[in-house]
């Protein structure tokens, strides 16, 4: 089967990026990806059924998608067709379909590749039903982006989704091994330096060998340490989009740690944000809020500590001020947790939706005229500062809703102490 540079015209021995060159050949040779190829996964049995389907291949960059697809179009003997969402308009589909169709009636059938296929607008999307319902393509889409957000329901309907992994060390190993041998030398790295660079990687193949092809051309009389590695190859922010799947997958990450007590995730997670570029007044949010729905009265300084970190960034920027949110989230992760204040806050919603507009109790309303006096506002009312121990247990509720218990403190922190304040007041309410 041609690869992508045959496909397109060039000659053989034209400049071609190692990526390219070590391209697999066949579905066993595809790294990293065996719960989706093994004889047992869904592509295995697909093949081994001999009867294509329509999937989408979602999944990070540099994990095998275009490979995959390239690999069961000669699996299945299908007329291999490439589109990127990026580059093709309604015009290119149309000219595609049609050209599938003429195939078709000479029995040719058509495998249509579509990178970044979540960039087609949604009746861009629909255009494929058509083709993939009749059979005249077996549509392959791939995506970064998480398909349930991006592509229309009645597309996923017709393909199955599939998730591909970024490639853990294992995988990056057996990448750079063959590398290695297609160069027949091994890497001029220490054996610290060869783990860095698979981390440098960030499960990335396409990357991983786009960086062994800068080291092959180094000339070096000993092999390089982490520092030497640093300096010959630059290293790229780690994979990370504001905008997107990304960005809320951190974050979530990250508010986790805090509720789950692990400082040290937490931080970590903090780290790679910023890393990444996240604005740090929406981190400094996020903290605020983590601050008052998972430790609330457990620790009342929690939301000083998140609101201070702010101004602490705003007073000295970046890089300086990031070692405030550092703090902060350090404070947050090892701070006694409570919902407490959470869950009641809601309960107090929802029993305000469930009994409507119902008037406060007369006793507790102002009387600033003579018509409210009369009609009763006020009467009754017990001042507590006069009442023994400084409580009336007067009533408060409406008089048409009984008492509920929304906030039910946690025995962490400083709720404990509120909890014993509560139950001495329920005592003496029971008594009046």
């Amino acid at each position: 089967m041609s690869d992508l540079f045959e496909s397109s015209g060039l000659a053989a021995d034209a400049p071609r990026p190692l990526a390219d060159r070590l391209r697999p050949l066949a579905l066993d040779q595809v790294v990293g990806q065996d719960h989706l190829l093994g004889p047992d996964a869904p592509l295995g049995r697909m093949v081994a059924r001999g009867v294509p389907h329509s999937i989408i291949l979602w999944g990070p960059p540099g994990t095998g998608k275009t490979t995959i697809a390239r690999l069961l179009a000669g699996a299945f003997q299908l007329h291999f067709e490439q589109l990127s969402a990026v580059f093709s308009g309604v015009a290119d589909l149309k000219r595609t379909f049609e050209a599938a169709r003429e195939r078709r009636r000479v029995g040719q059938g058509t495998l249509l590749f579509v990178d970044e296929i979540h960039r087609f607008n949604r009746s861009q999307q629909d255009s494929f039903l058509p083709v993939v319902e009749d059979g005249t393509v077996v549509l392959v889409g791939a995506t970064t982006e998480n398909p349930s957000f991006e592509l229309n329901g009645a597309l996923l309907s017709r393909a199955q989704v599939l998730v591909l992994r970024r490639l853990d060390d294992a995988a990056l190993e057996m990448l750079l091994e063959r590398a290695e041998a297609h160069y027949q030398t091994r890497m001029p790295l220490t054996d610290d330096a060869r783990a860095t660079l698979r981390a440098m990687a960030d499960g990335d193949g396409r990357y991983l060998l786009n960086l062994v092809e800068e080291l092959a051309g180094v000339k070096t009389a000993a092999p390089l340490d982490v520092t030497g590695l640093v300096g010959v190859v630059q290293r790229r922010m780690p994979l990370y989009d504001k905008s997107r799947e990304e960005h809320y997958n951190l974050i979530s990450a990250l508010h986790k740690s805090i509720r789950g007590s692990d400082p040290d995730a937490a931080l970590y997670w903090l780290a790679r944000m910023l890393a990444g570029g996240e604005q740090p007044l929406y981190i400094a949010r996020r903290l605020v809020r983590a601050a008052v729905e998972d430790i609330g009265l457990a620790d009342p300084e929690a939301v000083h500590q998140a609101l201070a970190a702010k101004e602490v960034f705003d007073f000295l920027g970046s890089p300086e001020g990031e070692i405030a949110l550092a703090q902060c989230v350090l404070y947050l992760a090892s701070a006694p947790k409570s919902n407490a204040v959470y869950k009641a806050f809601g309960a107090a919603r929802r029993a305000a939706q469930e009994h409507g507009s119902l008037m406060p109790p007369a006793h507790i309303l102002n009387a600033p005229t003579k018509l409210m006096k009369n009609l009763g506002y006020g009467a009754g009312y017990q001042y507590d500062h006069d009442a023994e121990e400084s409580f009336s247990g007067q009533n408060l509720f409406p008089d048409a809703m009984a008492r509920q218990d929304f906030y039910v403190p946690k025995e962490t922190g400083f709720e404990r102490e509120i909890a014993k304040r509560l139950e001495y007041w329920s005592r003496l309410r029971a008594k009046r």
